[in-house]
């Protein structure tokens, strides 16, 4: 038997092939974490081939954390984007709830196990777009179509993924504007969250309880944090959270019955029924294509935090289980195609409820897919772990330990030395100048140029990865922002 040490090249080629020979029970490792990284360096998982659990990968206890992030995650991204577009077309709550649950049962039987499972388990989950949420009332007063806006950001995002634009712009971020990014994201995400939650407390006479359900879920992300536990941060102060909160007062109730939503595409996008705006006409999607534009450029960004904390969290030799960017953005563009097509109003991207935890966890992207795709559909049939999900206790807790805070981590890790401090230092600037897009655009463009950051790299770049690629996509992203008003002092050239 080989030890858990022994090298990978020097067995025989019939073993190299076949996970499961390679795999060995975790009782023969000296620790949990030991062997979940010996998994990561053993899989050889297949792009566009079937992948199946048991032979080409197992599920663990760990990937129940990430399916419930997700789900929680889910449940409130795609309640706010159609809610946000429920508000500028005067539909009803009630309409609200029936597409949310749709959109879940859309995720979890056409999607999240089909692709990310089986047919490519390189592809993150497709999830939903949140930074485009505050662009849903220009998009509706453009004359936009949910619809029309759904086909053109598959479209523009098949193009990107067709031209290995994705994996590209990954490649010319260097470290520091890597590191910059996630510190920005986490930041901003961290202080978003505790004022959310803080102003809720406020509303409902419960002051007390924003404090002392924040104190706690310090305390014991800390300790998590020393014993190597930070995989269980999500579940422990997402329970705590809610068991506190409702121990000193904090009203409750189950409201969302169990129940099916219609699944009917002519019901959605009837005149007098679901959407009750009709097919989309030709002006809608031309109404729509800046807006597409921008959302397909936001995309990389994110795509790039999210293989980035892989890389972080994952050992070496796992380079075999981190998420292809092309692959992810080709299937979010499909998800994105059929998912309006059959009447859902979410706009897709890389799923970082899931992502975030999954490489916390040391999990590869399958295995917690299928357990995703699984508790999604429960969620909307049973109807009631909805209106858990979204009480803000537990709502909150969970985005800042699953989400903003590691995200805050990943970036500090990245910013180790003066010259990725000082690109880092850029991108944040530029972030919180105009929005995320524009400062990752333009601190590439400077690191690459030298400007910033490490001379030495930039270099070594050649001249269209130096200048070329990085200013056609800095002119791609301002253009976009400047055409829907998302330029500071600017009006919208619309």
């Amino acid at each position: 038997m080989n030890s858990p040490n022994h090298p990978v090249e020097s067995q025989p080629p019939a073993e190299q092939s076949s996970y499961q020979q390679k795999h060995r029970p975790a009782s023969e490792f000296n620790s949990r974490n030991e062997y979940l990284e010996h998994e990561l360096e053993i899989m050889d998982l297949k792009r566009w081939k079937l992948n199946l659990p048991v032979r080409d990968y197992r599920i663990e206890v760990e990937d129940w954390v990430p399916a419930f992030a997700a789900t929680i995650g889910k449940i409130v991204m795609v309640t706010a984007m159609v809610a946000a577009f429920a508000a500028q077309f005067n539909l009803s709550p009630e309409f609200i709830v029936e597409n949310v649950r749709y959109e879940l049962l859309i995720a979890g039987v056409l999607f999240v196990v089909l692709f990310s499972a089986l047919i490519n388990p390189l592809t993150n989950l497709a999830g939903t777009h949140g930074p485009m949420i505050p662009l849903i009332p220009l998009i509706a007063a453009a004359g936009g179509h949910p619809l029309a806006l759904g086909i053109m950001v598959g479209v523009f995002g098949l193009l990107l993924s067709a031209s290995k634009g994705g994996s590209k712009l990954v490649t010319l971020t260097g470290e520091g504007v890597r590191g910059g990014l996630l510190i920005y994201l986490g930041a901003m995400g961290l202080v978003g969250q505790i004022k959310k939650f803080d102003e809720w407390s406020v509303s409902i006479d419960q002051e007390p309880v924003f404090f002392v359900v924040i104190f706690a879920t310090i305390v014991i992300y800390a300790y998590l944090a020393k014993v190597q536990k930070r995989w269980l941060a999500i579940p422990l102060c997402s329970a705590l959270a809610g068991i506190i909160a409702y121990a000193m007062g904090t009203p409750f109730s189950f409201v969302t019955e169990p129940g099916l939503p219609n699944m009917s595409p002519f019901y959605w996008w009837g005149e007098d029924t679901g959407w009750q705006m009709g097919w989309p006409e030709l002006h809608h999607y031309i109404a729509v294509i800046p807006f597409a534009i921008l959302a397909v450029a936001m995309w990389s960004p994110d795509f790039l935090g999210h293989r980035v904390f892989q890389e972080l969290n994952y050992p070496r030799k796992a380079n075999k289980v981190l998420m292809n960017v092309d692959d992810t953005m080709a299937v979010c563009s499909v998800r994105q195609i059929i998912g309006a097509g059959l009447g859902g109003g979410n706009l897709a991207s890389s799923w970082g409820t899931y992502m975030i935890p999954a490489a916390i966890a040391k999990r590869p992207i399958p295995g917690g897919a299928v357990l995703t795709g699984l508790v999604c559909v429960l969620a909307s049939i049973i109807g009631y772990p909805m209106d858990l999900a979204m009480w803000e206790p537990v709502l909150r807790v969970a985005l800042l330990v699953g989400v903003f805070l590691p995200l805050l981590e990943a970036g500090m890790q990245m910013v180790r030395s003066a010259q990725n401090s000082q690109s880092a230092g850029i991108c944040m600037f530029s972030c919180a100048l105009v929005n995320p897009v524009f400062g990752w655009a333009l601190a590439m463009l400077l690191d690459n140029l030298g400007l910033t950051g490490d001379k030495e790299r930039a270099e070594s770049l050649s001249w269209t990865d130096k200048l070329t690629i990085p200013l056609i996509t800095f002119i791609i992203c301002v253009g976009s922002l400047a055409l829907v008003g998302q330029l500071p002092g600017f009006p919208a050239l619309l």
